[in-house]
């Protein structure tokens, strides 16, 4: 097994962290076409309940 023979300096850590830090990006909203509700994509809308103009989860409307 790899064993690192010196120890990673807290610039070069820290560098290391800085530059993935920017891979996790923020999460995308789109709007329902239905009731125009902010919805995660590829997910039901959780107000009305359709998906890709069919509705999926029946009786969500409150």
């Amino acid at each position: 097994m790899g064993v690192p023979k010196k120890r990673t300096s807290k610039m070069r850590r820290d560098r290391r962290r800085a530059a993935n830090n920017n891979l996790r990006s923020a999460v995308q909203v789109i709007h329902c076409a239905n009731c125009k509700e902010p919805v995660l994509p590829h997910r039901a809308c959780a107000a009305c309940g359709f998906y890709k103009g069919r509705e999926t989860v029946p009786g969500a409307q409150a």
